[in-house]
C-alpha cells in the first residue's frame, strides 16, 4: 500500500446481512480518523428513460445492474485523494437523483454494497475485504422491514421480489463471492469479537502510514 493512498475495506453480504450495521459500526470506533462510507447502491444504473413499470422489473440484486465502470472511476479519484461528486440514487422513483453528493478524499474509505466483490477490478482496489454472513431468514425478515419503513414497498410486492429474484440471484452471484473474503462475519453488527478485530487491523494500518508519511516529511 502507497502511504499516500487511502485504505480501502470492502464490505460485502447479502441483502439484510447486516453489512451497513458492520459498517457503521467500524465507522463509529474510528470516528477521529479521516473516514467515510461508500454505498454501492448509490452507483445503481441511470433508469430515467425507462417507465415506472419497466424500473420495476429490474434485477436489482444481478451485477448489471450497477455502473460498476462509474464506482471505479470515482473509487480511483478518491485514491487519489481527489474530491468527487457521488451520485445520489432515489428509491422512491428508482432511478438516480438529479442531484449529486460533492464527497473529498479521506484516510479510510468503507465500500459497502453486495457485489462489491464480484468485480475482480474493485477487488483489486481494496486493502481488506470483509463477508457478512446470515442467515437467509434473518435476511429476508430484516429486508421486509426495511422495505416496508424506508421505501414504502408493499409486501407481496417485497415477498414477490425476494422469491423471483433476491433469493436466487443471492446465491448466484452474491454468496460466491465470499470465498475473496479476507474475513467471514457471522451475525453482522452483532459480532462485536470481529468488529474489534477489524478496527485494530485498520488502526495499524493507518499508523504504518502515518509513520511512513513522517519519515519522507523529514527526510
Amino acid at each position: 500500500m502507497n502511504q499516500s493512498n487511502p485504505v480501502i475495506i470492502g464490505v460485502t453480504g447479502g441483502s439484510g446481512s447486516g453489512k451497513t450495521s458492520v459498517s457503521r459500526a467500524i465507522y463509529n470506533q474510528l470516528s477521529n480518523e479521516s473516514i467515510m462510507i461508500m454505498q454501492q447502491d448509490a452507483y445503481y444504473n441511470d433508469q430515467s428513460s425507462m417507465t415506472m413499470a419497466e424500473r420495476r422489473a429490474v434485477n436489482y440484486d444481478h451485477p448489471l445492474a450497477f455502473d460498476t465502470d462509474l464506482l471505479i472511476e470515482q473509487l480511483k479519484t478518491l485514491r487519489q485523494m481527489k474530491p468527487i461528486e457521488m451520485p445520489v440514487y432515489d428509491y422512491t422513483i428508482s432511478t438516480r437523483s438529479q442531484e449529486t453528493k460533492h464527497q473529498e478524499p479521506r484516510d479510510v474509505i468503507i465500500l459497502e454494497g453486495i457485489l462489491i466483490l464480484d468485480d475482480p477490478r474493485l477487488r483489486d482496489l481494496m486493502d481488506i475485504k470483509v463477508f457478512v454472513d446470515t442467515d437467509d431468514d434473518i435476511r429476508i425478515i430484516r429486508r421486509i422491514q426495511r422495505d416496508i419503513k424506508e421505501r414504502n414497498r408493499d409486501l407481496d410486492w417485497i415477498i414477490e421480489q425476494y422469491l423471483a429474484t433476491v433469493k436466487p440471484t443471492y446465491h448466484q452471484f452474491v454468496e460466491p463471492t465470499k470465498r475473496y473474503a479476507d474475513l467471514i462475519v457471522p451475525e453482522g453488527g452483532q459480532n462485536q469479537v470481529a468488529i474489534d478485530v477489524l478496527t485494530t487491523k485498520i488502526r495499524s494500518i493507518l499508523t504504518g502510514k502515518k509513520n511512513r508519511r513522517h519519515q519522507v516529511e523529514t527526510k
